[in-house]
């Protein structure tokens, strides 16, 4: 099961930013996606789940097409996304919140809340009322009451401490592992990004730099002209 990206383009307004990406991305690994500001990497992230509408060429998701423009009818295929912001509802409990994630869907039938520690006592907390890595781990959360195949987060350590960063991190590795669902994730964090990540996905000037393991990535000496 995979994403398979064939000749793919995307435009914002008649002016491209990625240009005839093609790759093939399994959706059961920890991938992160890198690239200074202005490389696509977020630009991608959103073709994946159906968020561009000037987009020419190929997607599919597990043999089905990710139609541009169907971000619902996307979902629906087993692809959860979780945007860099806006992605809770701040006046409501993290339970309401939850439950709203899981509303049209079967939901998880383990408590998602047990892989997220942090936030596992704040059930009636308001979620506007916790830390901003707290958010990030609920609104993964909720992505996961859709019980999705994969997961896709767009900077999800943006703007937020060291130490919350890498907690989120973690949390992430940690559903992957445990759960096997697939995370595949923007991200600026790289160095830890890289550590955590099974395989590197580099975005420069909108097509792909670098496409393979982050082990391999981590030894090239040239590893930083990437970025």
């Amino acid at each position: 099961m995979s994403f398979v990206i064939d000749h793919v383009s995307a435009a914002y307004g008649g002016n491209t930013v990625i240009h005839d990406v093609c790759l093939e991305v399994p959706s059961d690994r920890f991938v992160g996606v890198f690239g200074h500001n202005g490389s696509g990497k977020s630009t991608l992230l959103k073709c994946m789940i159906g968020r561009i509408s000037e987009m020419s060429g190929d997607l599919r998701f597990d043999s089905h097409p990710v139609v541009p423009d169907k971000v619902h009818r996307n979902v629906m295929l087993g692809i959860g996304f979780v945007p860099q912001s806006h992605n809770v509802f701040p006046n409501l409990s993290v339970n309401e919140c939850l439950h709203i994630a899981a509303m049209n869907h079967q939901p998880m039938d383990v408590s998602v809340l047990d892989l997220f520690p942090a936030i596992a006592s704040r059930r009636r907390a308001r979620a506007g009322s916790l830390s901003g890595g707290q958010q990030q781990m609920l609104a993964v959360a909720m992505a996961l009451m859709t019980r999705p195949k994969v997961v896709l987060l767009d900077e999800p350590t943006a703007g937020l401490a060291p130490n919350l960063a890498d907690e989120v991190l973690n949390s992430l590795q940690n559903i992957n592992r445990k759960t096997g669902t697939g995370i595949i994730i923007v991200e600026q964090n790289v160095v830890t990004a890289l550590r955590m990540a099974e395989r590197a996905i580099i975005m420069k000037g909108g097509r792909v730099a670098y496409d393979g393991s982050t082990g391999a990535l981590q030894r090239q000496e040239d590893l930083w002209h990437y970025f």
